[in-house]
Order: C-alpha cells, then structure tokens, then sequence
C-alpha cells in the first residue's frame, strides 16, 4: 500500500466530474509498438524493410514509419552511395533481401536502388496478431532555426506544413490540417506533438493553446530532445503536469496522454550519442491489433509508456488506482503516484533572463502542480483516491540500468496515463 506524504489539511470541496478512465476488460492483450522512426525516405540512415524487420524480430506488435513531410508511396530511386547508410546499409540490405527484391539500377554511370514504398513492402512483415505497420507522417514546420514536429497517425495522405508566424500558429495550423483531412475523409487518424523541447520550442502556453491535442511525446530517445530540460527550461514531465492541470480544470477540459518513442534515425552504429531504436515504447491495451484499434486504443488513454518497466495490469476504479508490475529479479521498483488537487494555484510566473526581461520558456509554476501523492514500493502498487484529485498518474521507476541509455545513468522508467477519481456520490 502507497505512504502518503504530509499535506495542507485545506482541501477544495470535491465535485462531480467525468467518469475515470478505467480498464474495461482488463483480459485484452498488451501489443508493443513505436510510433516514431524514420528510414531513408527522409533523414533515416537504413532502408524501411530492414527497419521493420528489426522491430519485429525485436517483439514489437506494431511500427509507424513517420518520415518527414511524406508518405514511403511512388516511386523514389536514391544513390546508396551518397546515402545516410552509405554502402554498407546496401550490402546488409542484400544479404537480408534476395536479388529479385532489391532493385538497383545504372543512372548515368551511378547505381540507384529503389525505396519500396509501404503498400510494397508491408506484405513482407504483417501478420495477423503479430506485427503491423501503422502509416504516419512527422509533419515537420519550423521557423528560422525553431522546428514544430507533430505526427499524423494513421494517416492516408501526406500533410504538407502550413507555416505560421509564430509557435502557437505552427501548432495551430498543422494540428487543423490533421483535424481537417480526419473529418473530412473519415479516416481515424490521430494527432501527436513530439519532442516539445528540441530546440526548445515548444513552451506549455504553446501547448495549452492546442487543447485537442490528444498526445505528446513525455519522452523521446533522440539524444537531442532535452527531455529532462534544464535550469531554464521546464522538463517534458514538467510539461506534462502543467497541462493536465490546466486542462482538467476547465469544466469540458480533456487530458492529453504521454507517449514514449524512438525517433530512431541511427540502426548501424548503437551509442548514447545516436537516436537507435528500442529506447522507448508504447504498451497500448486493445482488443484487436489494427490500425483502428490502436490509434483508438492512444486516443483513449488505454496505453502506458515504458522505457524497459513491463505492466502486468492496469486497474482504476475511480475509488482506487492498482497496478502489478512484472518483476526482474534484483531490481526493485518505487513507485510515485503524481498529481494535481483542484484548487491549485495555475497562475505561472515569467522566467527572467540576465536582463530581468521575460526567457520564452515555460513559465514557472507552483510545485503542488505534479507533486508526488504517494509512494509505494514492490510489484503491487496501489493508491486511494481522496476525491480532490484532478488527476493522478504514476511513474514506476526500476532499479534497472537502462540499455543504451538516452542518457548516462538512466534507469527503466514507465509511466501510466492520468486517472481520475469518481464523483463524490457514486458508490462504484
């Protein structure tokens, strides 16, 4: 059972509120899936087939390939030689991949080798309940030297960027033209803002400005992502708190739901300082593994992230929040319930440069905004819901090095999704 931590005897008054988000039927599968890497069709260095087959041989469920500012469709020819890969990516291609699959030609005295395309290549790794390639495009904006990157999951048509005059107009404009072609054509595709912190781009206020956003990158394993953030600027957890608590304080408000992922570019060389694959993942609970049951699944929360923490089970209630973890042998886990209560001061204040002027970073906020509710040690955490909780959520931290770390000392890391108590009267 969690120990609580000493706090203030005043509490607001709880409200009704919007049913908890709970576990159903808790005896459907977990599938494993990234959401986020890209292959020679943009700024990856090795060719999608051997990108797929690494996740599936690797005990993955489902991969989006999410190259930038395209879909992997038509034809594209590339010179492997000028290539990311260079020639060594070929030669592994054509030891993996038989001679009638590999098509290369003479261009002018160059060889060229032909990127499949998905709807190509897809045949040659799906299957029934075991692995699925989910179609996904980064939509990558920028100005001048700041870039906003947002995937479009399950998507069918490539987004081309909309361009804006400011970070929340870059939000705003590419997160209507998912918006637009979803409600347009039908089609269930699902909107997600990554790494908010690359290149310090993406503040909070940004982010809150954005409020159909249903996910966000909580953690990235590109080594340039600044996920813990620094001195200045608020981490991508920080982020994540700050939004929550706005957004949950808003009468119709909605949660946006923390997703972990490779961004992988890097599949020869593995190292701290290379964005590799199998960093961090999503556990997404689903009764079926198709493109609409998973991007279904994310956008209703019924997910965790992970960084190597493995879920048996995820049960709330409303009244209480169980989780059962799967053990390691001699790597103990804590457990930190982390959350919001209503009536928390939101107002932030401005973080101020050397010259006393206003950082264009995430404003500081009160530290009973994401502070740690409880704490509970072993493989069954629990925790019990006092009613005056806008959300609760937890980070389930092992004892574990991480492999390949994203950064030196790094430990597996899992993270729920935010819950939220029942209303005061109900009995269940």
């Amino acid at each position: 059972m969690a120990t609580r931590k000493p706090r203030s005897n005043t509490r607001a008054k709880p409200t009704p509120q919007r049913p908890s988000w709970r576990a159903q039927q808790p005896s459907l599968p977990w599938w494993k899936g990234n959401l986020h890497a890209h292959s020679m069709w943009s700024d990856g260095d090795d060719y999608p087939e051997m990108i797929a087959d690494w996740y599936k041989r690797k005990g993955y469920h489902f991969l989006a390939l999410s190259d930038h500012n395209l879909l992997a469709q038509g034809h594209k020819w590339i010179d492997p030689a000028q290539s990311r890969g260079g020639t060594a990516a070929l030669e592994k291609y054509r030891a993996r991949f038989d001679s009638d699959w590999v098509e290369m030609r003479e261009d002018d005295g160059t060889t060229k080798v032909r990127l499949k395309p998905l709807g190509e290549l897809r045949h040659l790794f799906e299957e029934p309940d075991r692995f699925l390639m989910l179609q996904a495009e980064e939509v990558s904006d920028w100005i001048g030297d700041t870039h906003v990157h947002m995937n479009a999951l399950n998507t069918h048509e490539p987004i081309r960027p909309q361009r804006g005059r400011s970070i929340q107009g870059l939000l705003r404009r590419n997160l209507d033209a998912i918006l637009a072609l979803r409600h347009g054509t039908g089609h269930h595709i699902v909107p997600q803002v990554n790494h908010p912190n690359f290149l310090w781009a993406i503040t909070a206020e940004d982010m809150l400005k954005a409020h159909e956003v249903p996910l966000f990158e909580v953690f990235n394993g590109h080594p340039a992502v600044h996920n813990y953030g620094d001195a200045q600027h608020a981490s991508t957890e920080r982020l994540w708190d700050i939004l929550l608590a706005h957004r949950l304080s808003e009468p119709n408000g909605k949660p946006i739901y923390g997703v972990a992922s490779d961004d992988s570019h890097h599949y020869h060389e593995f190292a701290r300082n290379k964005a590799n694959p199998g960093r961090a993942w999503v556990m997404v609970r689903a009764p079926r593994l198709t493109p609409e049951a998973i991007v279904g699944a994310l956008e209703a929360g019924e997910f965790y992230a992970t960084t190597g923490v493995v879920l048996h089970d995820i049960q709330c209630d409303g009244h209480q929040l169980r989780l059962r973890i799967k053990p390691k042998r001699g790597f103990p886990h804590v457990t930190e319930f982390i959350g919001t209560r209503r009536g928390c001061d939101l107002a932030g204040e401005p973080v101020l440069g050397p010259d006393g002027k206003p950082l264009r970073v995430t404003r500081r906020y009160s530290p009973d905004i994401g502070h740690v509710l409880a704490e509970a040690k072993g493989i069954a955490p629990t925790y019990t819901f006092d009613g005056d909780e806008l959300y609760v959520r937890a980070r389930i931290i092992s004892s574990k090095p991480k492999d390949n770390p994203y950064e030196r000392g790094d430990v597996e890391v899992a993270w729920t999704q935010p819950f939220h108590p029942a209303p005061a009267d109900a009995t269940s």
